[in-house]
């Protein structure tokens, strides 16, 4: 599993120069290695439907409790066949539509290290690799969303998804430690066994909020979904890869993955049904309204992710069992409506849909698959969309709460949907011809294969489901509900009220399509985009950029002036206040003030003398006099190392500090006297600093020598000095022998130093 996954980043990095071996054939070679992913994972789907799902761990930080480990079972399993399979048509897909762009091998970079990510991160089974695969889509998807940088668009969605997405994540991971805290581990399958422990725990609500931060700002929740619209910045194979299958779905994976430790809550079914069914009904009423196709399938991508949380949260058998269906089934179609968009405007240079109309005789293989697509995203028979549709239904009927306003609120958004869907599937491609520049035809097949495929997919599961749908499912709801649970899928559940609402829906939805200019035209009037733009999360996400702009400005101006003095400044107060406080809530005053107070009077003669001598060098204007009173300063250390035991450090010091008071006699005596370069209020400031800075280090030394002394250095050098050493001065042999490197170290410095001090002396100024 490790090696498949660091093969797949090894391919990516090999992309670029394997297209330019490969030229227009690159696409279909590089779909080989998603296949071969789909190939084996599908090779898995035994064994996890029979319950026995795949663990593997390798050792990464075992210090830490941090291992490498994948968890592959039936939720896993279809994420990753998910990725794999519409991964390879992506890339299929993406050589005839990129064919011409010169960074082309770029973007397969990209595209097969997002694909990478993604597949860590459904199939990782420990929380802090989970987190690096979930950054590592971020990062990917930044560089796919503004692969077209030279376009200001471009640059600044991709920016907008990776703020968003990456506070998101950084949420995520405070979340993440706090379930492992929790939890006592960071393996997933522990944390899934210990559900009850999670919710006991007072870890449980600040981890819950977090953990939904990151998901709902993947997975484009209410107020986080402005991201996913304005991605469609991004070409077409990665607003169909990353927007609808694989990235925008991440945030639904974790919450399905973490709902056996932690659904079940009050909190966990406000939070994540109420911000599943706000967005529910609010992504399919934004997705009537816009004229561009990506982003039409934006906002009903939106509406369907919400749908998905919402149903998750709800967390009952049947919730979950619509939940993996619709999953499923909206990856099939929204991915082939996806490809469909692009292919449209790659043949008509357009993607709006009133500039559209009468296509379908022109590219029928595309008006194919665009109309299987269209009939499942509708929830019309024979799909995997009328199915998933109508378990919706039948959950939002069965809930233990509200359950008429929850069905009528899956009606309003499904009816949303069903005119999406002939907005996207039908219009471009029937009624009047609106386009009649050149010559329309279907193109190549990389660009109808993808959609052709994914939508005929949706029709086949639905008309034999056992053969693949049932499966997956049955073992995806397992995992999610975290006990074994059989699925059956059926297109005819017989006269039912799931069915009637069914009914109610594509009527509806028929006369909203019909509706849609005059809806169009009073929401005009009503000037409502005027009142998004301006009231919008949209708008709060820029104030908010600009309040960061404007602090960053602001902080910048403050702290990096330019001057050593400010910085110096800074750093010092900063130890101040860390430090400072520290000792003052954690060391009391008398604890270590009494080693003050047992100094003896010639101590504290020696420490005033060499206080008024450093008073002394500060003020006065006479080199000589500073001077004198530093040197006043190193003999008194002196004294000080003579009266407790140092002998040999005095006599050092001795010598250091006269030689070091007459070379500075020598060199500073026919030097003018001292020039007053600061004011008064800067001097003050600078003593009140310094005397602050002193008084902390003193308060700092105090507390580490009142507290008992148990080093365990001081009884090694003493046995080894001698016998490893050969030398009974133990301070000679640390620094000697002991510490040797970095004695050499400190004569490199010093002669470094002389030898600059050689060349100013030897300097000839012309």
């Amino acid at each position: 599993m490790i090696l498949a996954l660091v093969l797949t980043f090894v391919l990516a990095a090999m992309a670029p120069r394997l297209h330019g071996l490969l030229r227009e054939a690159s696409g279909w070679v590089l779909a080989l290695w998603p296949l071969a992913w789909t190939i084996y994972l599908g090779g898995l789907t035994g064994r996890i439907t029979q319950g026995d799902p795949l663990y593997i761990r390798y050792p990464w930080m075992p210090q830490l409790g941090v291992s490498l480990s994948f968890y592959v079972d039936g939720l896993g399993l279809l994420f990753g066949l998910l990725i794999s399979g519409i991964g390879a048509l992506v890339l299929i897909y993406s050589g005839g539509y990129l064919k011409k762009h010169r960074h082309l091998g770029r973007f397969y970079l990209f595209i097969l290290s997002f694909m990478g990510s993604m597949l860590g991160l459904v199939l990782t089974g420990n929380l802090i690799a989970l987190f690096v695969f979930w950054e590592l889509t971020s990062l990917s998807s930044y560089f796919l969303i503004g692969f077209e940088h030279e376009r200001e668009e471009a640059r600044q969605a991709a920016l907008q998804a990776l703020l968003v997405t990456g506070i998101g994540g950084l949420a995520l991971l405070a979340g993440l430690l706090l379930l492992g805290e929790a939890g006592g581990t960071l393996e997933l399958t522990v944390l899934l066994e210990r559900g009850e422990a999670l919710r006991a725990s007072p870890y449980y609500l600040p981890a819950l909020i977090l953990i939904l931060v990151g998901a709902f700002t993947k997975s484009a929740q209410v107020p986080f979904h402005f991201w996913l619209p304005n991605a469609m910045e991004a070409p077409t194979p990665v607003s169909a890869y990353l927007h609808s299958a694989t990235m925008v779905k991440a945030g639904v994976y974790l919450l399905a993955r973490l709902s056996p430790a932690l659904g079940g809550t009050a909190a966990w079914q406000i939070g994540v049904t109420g911000g599943g069914l706000a967005t529910m009904v609010l992504g399919a009423i934004m997705a009537l309204g816009p004229s561009d196709l990506k982003r039409i399938l934006a906002y009903s991508t939106v509406s369907t992710l919400g749908a998905l949380t919402f149903l998750l949260g709800l967390g009952t058998p049947l919730a979950v069992k619509a939940a993996m269906t619709l999953l499923l089934a909206h990856a099939l179609y929204k991915g082939a409506l996806f490809l469909v968009a692009g292919a449209v405007d790659h043949e008509t240079g357009t993607r709006d849909v009133w500039k559209l109309g009468g296509l379908g005789p022109s590219m029928p293989i595309t008006a194919t698959a665009a109309g299987m697509a269209a009939l499942s995203m509708a929830g019309l028979p024979p799909s995997l969309g009328f199915i998933s549709k109508e378990l919706l239904y039948e959950a939002q009927l069965h809930a233990l709460h509200l359950p008429a306003l929850l069905a009528g609120a899956g009606v309003l958004a499904s009816a949303l949907l069903v005119a999406v869907a002939g907005v996207v599937g039908l219009r471009p491609f029937f009624g009047h011809p609106v386009h009649r520049t050149g010559h329309l035809h279907d193109p190549p097949p990389s660009l109808w294969l993808g959609p052709l495929l994914l939508g005929g997919a949706g029709i086949a599961l639905a008309i034999a489901p056992d053969m693949a749908a049932s499966p997956l499912t049955t073992a995806a709801v397992s995992a999610v509900l975290g006990k074994p649970t059989v699925v059956e899928l059926r297109l005819w559940h017989g006269l039912n009220p799931s069915l009637a609402l069914s009914a109610l829906t594509v009527l509806a939805g028929a006369g909203l399509y019909a509706a849609q200019p005059f809806l169009l035209d009073i929401a005009a009037r009503a000037r409502l985009k005027e009142w998004a733009a301006r009231w919008g999360p949209q708008r709060g996400y820029e104030r908010m950029l600009q309040g960061l702009n404007a602090l960053a400005t602001t902080q910048t101006r403050l702290l990096q002036s330019g001057f050593l003095r400010f910085y110096l400044m800074i750093i010092i107060l900063t130890t101040i206040a860390l430090v400072g406080s520290t000792i003052a809530i954690r060391e009391p005053l008398s604890r270590w003030m009494g080693r003050i107070v047992d100094a003896r009077p010639y101590e504290l003669m020696i420490v005033v003398l060499m206080g008024l001598a450093t008073l002394m060098a500060v003020l006065t204007s006479s080199r000589l006099a500073a001077v004198a009173a530093l040197g006043i300063v190193g003999y008194g250390v002196a004294l000080l190392y003579m009266l407790f035991g140092a002998p040999d450090l005095a006599m050092t010091q001795f010598a250091v500090e006269t030689l070091t008071v007459i070379l500075l006699v020598l060199v500073v005596y026919r030097l003018p006297r001292f020039t007053r370069l600061s004011g008064r209020p800067a001097r003050l400031r600078d003593a009140a600093l310094a005397l602050a800075a002193g008084g902390m280090m003193t308060a700092l030394m105090l507390m580490v020598l009142s507290a008992p002394l148990k080093s365990r250095l001081a009884p090694f050098f003493a046995a080894n000095s001698l016998t490893l050493a050969k030398g009974r001065n133990v301070v000679n042999v640390i620094l000697v022998d002991f510490r040797a490197l970095d004695t050499l170290g400190e004569i490199t410095v010093l002669a470094v130093a002389a030898i600059g001090v050689y060349a100013l002396l030897k300097l000839r100024m012309e």
